[in-house]
C-alpha cells in the first residue's frame, strides 16, 4: 500500500511513469488486503502478487459445509492462490421442483410463490440456506485459507442460467441472443442482480475481482444478429456500459470481461486468420479495444485449441495443439504488454492424460515466463462425502466416489504427472 501527502505531486509523478512505461491506467489506492494493479502486474499490499489458481464453478453446489472446507482446504495445500467461480446459478420454473427436492444451489427463479425470482419477468432473490448463503461460506471458508475469489455474474451458455434464461423471459420469442446485450429492460434486470452481488460482498477482501460474463459473444445457443457483426462494437460498448456501472457501486475491488480472448484483426499478417473465428471479431470480442477500457482493470482469456480446431495435430495442419496455444499466449501477452495491464490465463484444458502431460508443461511455464496468472479448468476435488460422495448435481455434473465433478478436464491430486505440473511451478512463485 502506498502513502503520500501531496495528492497532486503524486498523481503527476504516477502519470508521467505511467506514460514511460506505456500504462493506460492509474493505480488506485484501496484498503488493506484488496488486489490492485500497477502496470502489468498485480499487487497485493504494495507487493507484487503472482499465482496459479483454480476453477470451481461447482464449489457452491456443495450441501454442505464440510466438503466445501474440504475443497479449499486441498487447494490451499496445493499452493492455489485465486479461485474463479460461479456468482450465479438461476433456474426456470420447470425446475423449481426438481430443485427443492435435490437440495440444487440456485439464486434465481422463475416460479410462482412469492419467494421466487423472475416474478413478472424479473426477479427477487433466494438469499436462504439453499441460495446465496451457500455462495457467503465459500467466501467465508475461502478467506480462512487466505483464497481470493473472481466471481462471474453471469454466463454465456444455458448452464446454470445464463443470459438466455434472462432472454426467454424479459424478451419471450427473441430470435437473437445478442439482444441481451442491447434491450433496456435486459441491462436493467443484469444490473439488478450485479447490484446485488456486489453490495453483498464489495467490503471483503476475499474477492478478486468482478467477471462481467463468462465467456460472453455474440451467439450462445441462440444464433448472432447483424447487430453484433464483426466491427459494430456492440459487445466492446456493453463491457464498457457495465464496467462504469460496476465501478460506480463498487470503487475498491477489479474488474474483468471473463471473456475467451478473441480478437478482431482487420488485416492480419497471416491471411489465414482473416476467416479464423478467434481473430475476425466474429465472436463480437475485441480484444485489444476491451483492454484500452478504463474500468477493465485486467486482461482474461480461455484457450481450448483441441476443441476449438480438431483439425490441429493432424496430417497437413499447420500448427499443433501445443503450438497454436504458445502462440495463441503471446498473441496476448502483446495486446497486454501494449495496454499496460495484467493477464491471467483464466481457463485451459486438453483431455487425455498424455495430453496433459505433454502439453502442459509447455503451456504453464510460458505462461509464468511472460509474467501472468495461469487458472487450470478445472481444480479437481477427492475425499467429499455429501449423500456418501455420489451426487446428481445438474446436467451431467456429479460427485462419483467422492470426486468433484470431471469434464475431462479436472486435475485430481492422485493423477500425480499432472498434478506435479503445477504443484512444481507452484514452488517457484
Amino acid at each position: 500500500m502506498w502513502h503520500f501527502v501531496s495528492t497532486q505531486c503524486f498523481l503527476l509523478c504516477l502519470a508521467i511513469s505511467a506514460l514511460a512505461r506505456g500504462e493506460q491506467s492509474i493505480k488506485r489506492t484501496v484498503p488493506n488486503g484488496f488486489v490492485t494493479t500497477r502496470g502489468g502486474e498485480f499487487e497485493l499490499d504494495g507487493s507484487p502478487f503472482a499465482f496459479v489458481g483454480a476453477n470451481s464453478f461447482w464449489l457452491p453446489l456443495l450441501t454442505t459445509t464440510e466438503d466445501v472446507e474440504t475443497t479449499l482446504q486441498q487447494m490451499h495445500g496445493a499452493g492455489v492462490k485465486v479461485l474463479r467461480t460461479w456468482g450465479f446459478n438461476a433456474i426456470n420454473a420447470s425446475e423449481l421442483d426438481g430443485a427443492l427436492q435435490s437440495n440444487l444451489t440456485y439464486y434465481q427463479a422463475r416460479i410462482r410463490s412469492l419467494d421466487a425470482i423472475w416474478n413478472n419477468s424479473d426477479w427477487s432473490l433466494n438469499d436462504g440456506p439453499q441460495g446465496l448463503q451457500r455462495l457467503d461460506n465459500v467466501l467465508k471458508i475461502a478467506a480462512k485459507y487466505d483464497i481470493r475469489v473472481i466471481l462471474a455474474f453471469t454466463n454465456n451458455w444455458v448452464g446454470y442460467g445464463g443470459m438466455e434464461l434472462y432472454i426467454d423471459h424479459v424478451t419471450p420469442g427473441a430470435s437473437f441472443h445478442d439482444v441481451f446485450y442491447t434491450n433496456p429492460r435486459m441491462i436493467a434486470s443484469y444490473q439488478r442482480y450485479v447490484t446485488t452481488i456486489v453490495n453483498r460482498y464489495k467490503d471483503s477482501s476475499v474477492i478478486f475481482a468482478w467477471e462481467m460474463m463468462n465467456e460472453a459473444r455474440c451467439l450462445g445457443d441462440l444464433p448472432a444478429s447483424s447487430a453484433c457483426s464483426p466491427g459494430s462494437g456492440t459487445l466492446g460498448k456493453w463491457y464498457q456500459e457495465q464496467s462504469d456501472f460496476i465501478r460506480s457501486l463498487d470503487p475498491y475491488h477489479l474488474i474483468t470481461t471473463g471473456g475467451e480472448g478473441q480478437f478482431y484483426w482487420k488485416n492480419p499478417t497471416n491471411p489465414t486468420l482473416a476467416s479464423d473465428y478467434n481473430f475476425n471479431g466474429q465472436a463480437g470480442e475485441d480484444f485489444d479495444f476491451d483492454l484500452t477500457l478504463p474500468n477493465i482493470d485486467f486482461a482474461s482469456y480461455h484457450m481450448y485449441p483441441q476443441t476449438w480446431y480438431p483439425q490441429l495435430d493432424f496430417p497437413g495442419s499447420d500448427f499443433s495443439v501445443e503450438g497454436w496455444g504458445l502462440f495463441w499466449i503471446d498473441a496476448h501477452v502483446a495486446a497486454a504488454k501494449k495496454a499496460g495491464k495484467p493477464l491471467i490465463l483464466e481457463e485451459f484444458g486438453v483431455t487425455g492424460l498424455t495430453n496433459k502431460t505433454q502439453i502442459y508443461p509447455s503451456w504453464v511455464e510460458h505462461a509464468l515466463d511472460t509474467n501472468h496468472g495461469i487458472m487450470p479448468w478445472q481444480f479437481g476435488a477427492l475425499g467429499l462425502t455429501e449423500n456418501g460422495g455420489n451426487r446428481l448435481l445438474k446436467y451431467t455434473d456429479a460427485l462419483i466416489d467422492g470426486a468433484s465433478p470431471n469434464d475431462g478436464y479436472a486435475i485430481y491430486k492422485n493423477q500425480t504427472s499432472v498434478w506435479n505440473i503445477f504443484t512444481y511451478l507452484l514452488s517457484l512463485l
